[in-house]
């Protein structure tokens, strides 16, 4: 039990009062997205991060509960899904392409290293785990789930730990403090990659020498504000970007739940059952169709989702009150002493997706901070890869590191999803 609990026999705050733990939620979103935009330092660890750390120091010490109604059936059941499809409205692929070329490849090339690192990963402890006392099946969708988080971000997480069963669980936990605490250390480490003689000797790194002989220094310190600037926004942007979002869902489940019902309930015994089986539980994911009719309404229909004004904006807050909520569960002791596997688990598959960036540039000729921004958009997502970008002055590279994270968000549930499944999660 936490220190309040132990003292008054509850947390501060009760499971039952969904305006209290609201209005906690909010506070703290709030005040993570105001120090990124104020701070320097803030800017380097990311508001997401702030706002994670935030619910686990509250959920720890006992001011907030662990399990509730707003977390498990209002963030989980309905925040996340609707921010999904805001979010990929600025997933115009021809854009992608024709803006982030270099980023772009070297972006792809950590996700198939994510993808490798997940196999690795889950082949090279499976004894243990099994050892330990743990399901095989578990360890196979925590592979699942990284491999959603470390190509898009912490809603592909949140995808595949639905689409797995997992959600509030233990094993979702500890994942959840696992994947985080590596993503935040990782942060440092490309940073400091950034200022080591080792990899400036190797690649080219023009933004590097650009800010260091003092190119616009003011720029570099007002970009994070002037990235999430006031914009033009009206009652009908609003409107239209709700229902949007919510037909998206609408649809996507009804979609689903036509394959659905041809997964294998059972043991797969036959190329055909087998077959079938790949069918229902790809085509019956609810993320794999948010996913594909969203990005067919922004490559497609760019003209009507660029006249969306704001939907970047509400999708990010909308992932920051998730990001929030994936941290209350979180406890750094429950990971060390039951599931310290998942760490390692995720130290491979970040340092696999490290080498696959870092080699793919050097053998493309590629720059250092095209490395550095592209492996932070696997592990981390848009967000954090354009908050670093702030951070270091990089302003050229703030909106590629946009555009290739967010099509992380979409390569990630595909992926994330047949992990899973060759696994067998």
């Amino acid at each position: 039990m936490s220190l309040i609990e132990n003292l008054l026999g509850h947390t501060l705050i009760g499971p039952e009062d969904t305006w209290g733990l609201l209005g906690v939620m909010c506070v703290s979103v709030a005040l993570s997205i105001f120090l990124e935009q104020k701070y320097k330092w803030a800017a380097r660890v990311s508001g997401s991060i702030i706002a994670l750390i935030l619910a686990m120091v509250m959920a720890n010490i006992g001011i907030i509960p662990t399990s509730c109604v707003l977390y498990d059936d209002i963030v989980w059941g309905v925040v996340v899904p609707m921010g999904i499809p805001l979010l990929l409205l600025q997933c115009n692929l021809k854009k992608i392409w024709r803006e982030a070329g270099k980023m772009l490849t070297i972006f792809l090339i950590g996700a198939v290293g994510t993808i490798a690192g997940a196999f690795l990963a889950y082949y090279a402890l499976r004894g243990l785990y099994a050892a330990s006392g743990g399901q095989a099946r578990d360890l196979a969708a925590v592979a699942s789930m990284m491999t959603g988080s470390y190509i898009g971000g912490s809603v592909n997480f949140s995808a595949m730990a639905m689409q797995h069963g997992l959600k509030g669980t233990p094993v979702a936990a500890a994942a959840t403090v696992a994947d985080n605490l590596l993503m935040a250390l990782y942060f440092f480490v490309l940073i400091a990659f950034a200022g080591m003689r080792l990899f400036r000797a190797r690649f080219t790194h023009p933004h590097i020498d650009e800010v260091e002989r003092g190119a616009d220094p003011a720029s570099a310190r007002t970009q994070a504000a002037a990235f999430w600037s006031r914009k033009d926004i009206s009652l009908k942007d609003i409107a239209m970007n709700i229902a949007f979002a919510v037909v998206v869902v609408w649809c996507s489940n009804l979609i689903a739940g036509l394959f659905s019902p041809f997964a294998a309930e059972g043991v797969v015994t036959t190329f055909r059952e087998g077959l079938m089986d790949f069918v229902g539980k790809f085509l019956g994911s609810q993320y794999v169709w948010i996913t594909t009719i969203s990005v067919i309404a922004a490559t497609f229909f760019s003209g009507a989702a660029e006249k969306l004004h704001g939907s970047q904006e509400i999708g990010t807050y909308l992932i920051y009150l998730f990001l929030f909520v994936i941290g209350v569960p979180a406890n750094i002791y429950t990971v060390l002493t039951e599931a310290p596997l998942f760490l390692v688990l995720t130290f491979l598959m970040v340092v696999v997706n490290m080498l696959f960036c870092f080699v793919g540039a050097k053998l493309l000729k590629f720059d250092l901070e095209d490395a550095i921004i592209a492996s932070n958009a696997n592990i981390g997502g848009p967000t954090t890869a354009a908050g670093m970008a702030v951070s270091q002055g990089w302003s050229r590279l703030v909106g590629p590191a946009m555009l290739v994270g967010v099509l992380g968000y979409v390569i990630g549930n595909y992926a994330g999803t047949i992990v899973g499944i060759l696994l067998g999660a």
